[in-house]
């Protein structure tokens, strides 16, 4: 069994729980995430391990920062982490289908299987499950709510993205 820690740190979205196995980030997760483990599995309260992603979430959130550049332990299966991997080939800023994602892994069936491995990510934002969206472009749905993934998405196209929705923390990370 790993070494599990976590931390918690106040974003634009709200509260972010950070988890770490081993050293190397596990999940983040959003209050009231779906999907989310029980709290109990995160181990004890240690900001060290997470310097590293919160100077990257910090340059993110700052409009510095496209891509992220960290060690991670993801817990999934070989589907799951094949979809996983493709999320981080989805350009900042832009936009796929499910089925579009589906055929980027040589998939073109698997649709709903992509959107089921999607919603359960289990790092958001580092990770970008929310640049996912309907086959016509609809926002469907999102571990961190539907508000969340249209901040992501609009804050990421430059737009004026107020938050609306959720407890909403300071426009800092950190």
């Amino acid at each position: 069994m790993s070494h599990r820690v976590h931390t918690a740190i106040d974003s634009p979205l709200g509260t972010l729980t950070m988890v770490a196995a081993d050293g190397a980030l596990a999940g983040l997760y959003m209050q009231r995430h779906r999907h989310q483990p029980p709290p109990e599995t995160f181990g004890e309260r240690d900001p060290a391990p997470f310097a590293r992603v919160i100077e990257q979430l910090t340059e993110y959130f700052d409009g510095a920062r496209t891509t992220f550049d960290l060690p991670l332990a993801e817990q999934g299966t070989p589907f799951q982490r094949v979809v996983w991997a493709a999320l981080g080939d989805i350009p900042y800023g832009e936009t796929v289908s499910y089925g579009q994602l589906a055929e980027r892994i040589g998939r073109p069936t698997a649709s709903r299987a992509v959107g089921l491995a999607n919603g359960k990510n289990p790092v958001s934002i580092i990770v970008p499950c929310h640049r996912v969206v309907g086959a016509g472009g609809d926002l469907t749905g999102y571990g961190g709510g539907i508000e969340r993934k249209r901040y992501l998405l609009d804050f990421e196209r430059g737009r004026d993205c107020a938050p609306a929705g959720y407890d909403a923390a300071p426009a800092r990370v950190g």
